[in-house]
């Protein structure tokens, strides 16, 4: 991956890489596209797709809230490390959760993570509803996703790892304010409040980026989330 394109890229976004970020994000790259051909790890793979709609996408959160005073983070439905490990690269400080429930993800972002030679960083085995009964739970400030899922699913999985004051941003496309709405009485149940939605983040000429932000108010009842697969099939 170019070096220069990859410091371009960031740079449009008012993000500044070091040298030691930029080889981080060209290692990254060669390890996505080796190990993509064994476990099919994205379907995007031209190189400056990947650096645009995985890299720098992760990274588009960034204009929407501080990171330099987010200490613990956790990424839901992580898959290939998006947007968690691209966070974590521009923001060392974060301690950072990666949680996917596919195993043989798990082999691939323990691989990067040693690659990279990245510090307080781990990626966990197992579905959001098993491990939010774990330590794991109201133990985070900010909750990040990637994933596709209806938004009222997501705040199910999300929700109940966040603190009290916490943060959970979920990315979402075009049709963020038609899936708000949708999602508002699981939001109320599970402790949350809307703090913003932003729907015009710009990552290229032909695509918008939303974010739905809700912070967390009260402590999610212990019955949720409940058990795996509920969610999605009979979501709130």
């Amino acid at each position: 991956m170019n070096e220069n394109k990859i410091i371009e890229s960031f740079m449009s976004i008012d993000i500044h890489l070091n040298d030691r970020q930029v080889e981080q994000f060209s290692i990254y790259y060669k390890e996505l596209m080796a190990w993509n051909d064994k476990i099919n790890l994205t379907s995007i793979v031209e190189e400056n797709a990947v650096l645009m709609k995985h890299f720098v996408d992760s990274l588009l959160s960034s204009k929407v809230i501080d990171y330099k005073n987010v200490k613990r983070l956790i990424d839901i439905g992580t898959g290939a490390g998006f947007p968690g490990i691209p966070l974590k690269i521009v923001y060392p400080h974060m301690e950072v959760v990666l949680l996917d429930a596919l195993n043989k993800r798990i082999t691939f972002l323990d691989h990067i993570i040693d690659q990279l030679n990245l510090k307080d960083i781990h990626a966990v085995h197992g579905r959001a509803e098993d491990l939010a009964r774990t330590e794991l739970r109201e133990s985070f400030d900010l909750c990040v996703s990637r994933a596709v899922s209806q938004l009222n699913v997501l705040c199910e999985y999300c929700l109940p790892f966040i603190s009290i004051n916490g943060l959970f941003i979920s990315y979402k496309g075009s049709k963020t304010i038609e899936e708000l709405e949708k999602s508002e009485n699981a939001i109320h149940i599970l402790g949350g409040k809307v703090e913003s939605v932003v729907d015009d983040v710009s990552l290229d000429s032909i695509t918008n980026r939303g974010f739905v932000i809700i912070r967390k108010e009260h402590i999610t009842e212990d019955r949720y989330p409940r058990r795996a697969g509920k969610p999605i099939k009979k979501p709130l």
